[in-house]
């Protein structure tokens, strides 16, 4: 009766024991599964091998998608370049617009331009070097015209005559007279205790706007007559900041800083009896480029004596002039008006020489000014 009692519970654990390894493979298997799938838990804080190699193919299939990302946002930013092949017709039609059309290359900033250091001196008109060759050669080239004007502007010529020393040139190949038809011309005017302006208010009158500057005002700012009276002058260096303040009254600039002043880009009219400091004024608007802002000069030249700050003997001083009005030739400068006063002085370099007048008047006109 035991015997068969212990056989029964012998086989009812043997049942239980055969039913728990059956689960517990069901579950092994569904673990195993699972685990291809799932990263495994760290053992003691150190990845398994089967954890290393799921951390593998994860980063594989990051590098994968970022990859396919990337070529994506690439693919999407060439679809806005346009692609031109070499020699066709577009490129040549976008080089003619300036590549203006294409949002990927705008035309460039134009480059601005370096100040130089000095100007570029001409040969010497003879191997000699003489005053005699070299007064004869600047002489020559101050009293030949080399454009022909056929409308001249001015007090004598709107009285009838052609001999006044201020004229401007109105022909119609040049572009003041369409600034003035168009009512937006700009007129500057330099000169210490001037009493005739007929040149200035003839301009005004005409529809231009006129900045006359005269450093002998007593005010700041005065308008009269149809123009701005400024109590400034022009030079060929700014004024010492120190020195600045003592001087209550007067006031000189370069002309770039004068038009940066009054937020002026470009001057139609430009005319200046400075009194013998127009060759350093002029050296300094050839070596700022401050010529491609004028349309027409208009400037008195003093002969009598070197100048101001120009130094050396007689024939350098001459060459250095001749220099200087080549320089305007080179910026496209030309010379269409000149005239010198019967009543001055014959004196060159305070000699008579070839029986040049002390006084010229020379008007120019920018031939490749646009406004």
């Amino acid at each position: 009766m035991d015997m068969g009692r212990e056989r029964l519970t012998l086989g009812f654990l043997l049942c239980w024991g055969t039913l728990l390894a059956a689960v517990y493979v069901c579950v092994h298997v569904y673990l195993e599964a699972d685990w291809l799938e799932a990263p495994a838990p760290l053992a003691f804080g150190h990845p398994t091998q089967s954890s290393k190699t799921w951390g593998q193919q994860s980063r594989t299939k990051q590098v994968s998608a970022e990859v396919e990302k990337r070529d994506k946002s690439i693919k999407q930013r060439v679809s806005y370049v346009r692609t031109v092949k070499k020699g066709s017709s577009a490129r040549k039609r976008d080089r003619d617009r300036g590549n203006s059309s294409s949002p990927c290359c705008p035309p460039p900033l134009p480059r601005r331009k370096i100040p130089r250091w000095h100007i570029t001196l001409e040969p010497w008109a003879s191997e000699s070097h003489s005053l005699v060759d070299e007064a004869k050669r600047f002489l020559n080239y101050i009293t030949t015209p080399q454009v022909l004007c056929s409308s001249l502007a001015g007090k004598e010529a709107a009285e009838g005559g052609s001999n006044g020393a201020w004229n401007v040139c109105l022909d119609s190949k040049y572009n003041l007279i369409h600034t003035m038809q168009g009512k937006h011309c700009r007129v500057y005017s330099f000169g210490l205790g001037v009493e005739d302006r007929s040149l200035e208010q003839f301009l005004a009158q005409s529809g231009c706007e006129v900045h006359c500057f005269d450093p002998s005002l007593k005010l700041p700012h005065l308008q009269q007559a149809e123009m701005w009276l400024h109590r400034l002058s022009v030079d060929w260096r700014d004024p010492n900041p120190g020195i600045v303040g003592q001087r209550q009254y007067t006031s000189t600039k370069k002309l770039a800083t004068i038009l940066n002043d009054f937020g002026h880009r470009q001057v139609d009219v430009l005319k200046a009896d400075m009194e013998s400091a127009e060759w350093k004024i002029l050296e300094n608007m050839v070596l700022e480029g401050v010529l491609d802002s004028v349309g027409q000069l208009l400037l008195e030249l003093h002969l009598h004596w070197a100048g101001f700050e120009v130094g050396g003997d007689d024939p350098s001083v001459v060459r250095y002039w001749f220099s200087l009005l080549k320089e305007l030739e080179r910026a496209n400068f030309r010379l269409f008006h000149v005239h010198s006063d019967p009543a001055k002085p014959h004196l060159f370099l305070r000699k008579n020489v070839l029986n040049a007048s002390s006084t010229y008047t020379l008007n120019w006109v920018n031939i490749e000014w646009k406004s």
